[in-house]
């Protein structure tokens, strides 16, 4: 089992909270619980650096200076029981009558296209479940009758396990965290997918060309991917993103038009916002 690092950060409000969600998660944070006045964010001991995270801390609270606030307090956590914590605080997610995700523990939910069954291991804040919603809205505009498609970053399997609802025949789900592997497994096989192959890898090297590529990710990775994501998609294709902040609109804005991609924000919620890139 991971022995995890649990670190405890005072917020001003909810705003603060989201921005450090997304800066954390791009430096090996991977579980969140939110508070009112603070955020508890969790790393496997292994990857903590705790000068990375000062660095991080002080980047997003600009001039507040650590001696007039503290900016962080740390333990050591027995392994996490992320399940646990999602029981307590996750509820579904329904987007009007297209779709709904439920956890294997809440009652099944009628009226909707598709219902998946979607148990995480891992505990997030608020705003992937902004991101996952907004995911969800692009999705519902696309055609994926029959489609190539690649889920980046696929987590806990949701959207490749809707776009094979939807009509995908042939989906590539990858993801670098095995905790997140395992746990793509275990939600397909819940939703009896079949067109799924699922990979543990850390890019897009290796990978074909698709016609729709989802990546709920985060900005460094976005950034770092932009041309391999150029590479990857189908002249006709669409890349549909979220999973970064609204605030750094221009900073994707810039790589896209670097990389030969027109940009369209589709849906701003909760700070974060969602967008597609199409090649030029």
């Amino acid at each position: 089992m991971v022995t995890y690092i649990e670190v405890s950060i005072p917020t001003k409000n909810s705003m603060e909270s989201d921005i450090l969600v997304a800066r954390l998660s791009q430096i090996g944070f991977e579980g969140f619980e939110e508070e009112e006045d603070s955020l508890h964010a969790f790393i496997p001991k292994t990857l903590y650096d705790e000068s990375g995270l000062r660095e991080t801390l002080l980047e997003v609270k600009g001039a507040e200076h650590p001696e007039k606030r503290s900016l962080f307090s740390s333990q050591e956590v027995e392994p996490v029981n992320w399940n646990e914590a999602w029981e307590k605080d996750f509820h579904p997610v329904i987007l009007d009558d297209f779709c709904a995700i439920r956890a294997d523990f809440h009652e099944k939910i009628f009226g909707v296209q598709y219902e998946l069954t979607i148990t995480p291991k891992m505990s997030f804040g608020t705003g992937h479940l902004a991101t996952t919603y907004m995911m969800l809205q692009a999705m519902r505009g696309l055609d994926f009758y029959a489609e190539k498609v690649l889920d980046f970053g696929t987590g806990t399997g949701v959207l490749a396990i809707l776009a094979e609802k939807m009509g995908a025949t042939d989906i590539r789900a990858i993801d670098l965290d095995a905790w997140s592997i395992e746990n793509a497994r275990e939600n397909m096989k819940a939703n009896h997918s079949v067109h799924i192959s699922l990979a543990q890898k850390d890019g897009l090297d290796g990978e074909a060309v698709f016609d729709i590529i989802l990546a709920n990710i985060n900005l460094r990775v976005i950034l770092q991917s932009m041309g391999l994501l150029w590479q990857h998609l189908d002249d006709n294709g669409v890349v549909i993103a979220s999973g970064v902040l609204a605030s750094d609109e221009q900073i994707i804005r810039q790589h896209a038009a670097n990389t030969g991609f027109l940009m369209n924000i589709l849906f701003i919620r909760d700070n974060w916002m969602s967008f597609s890139l199409k090649k030029r």
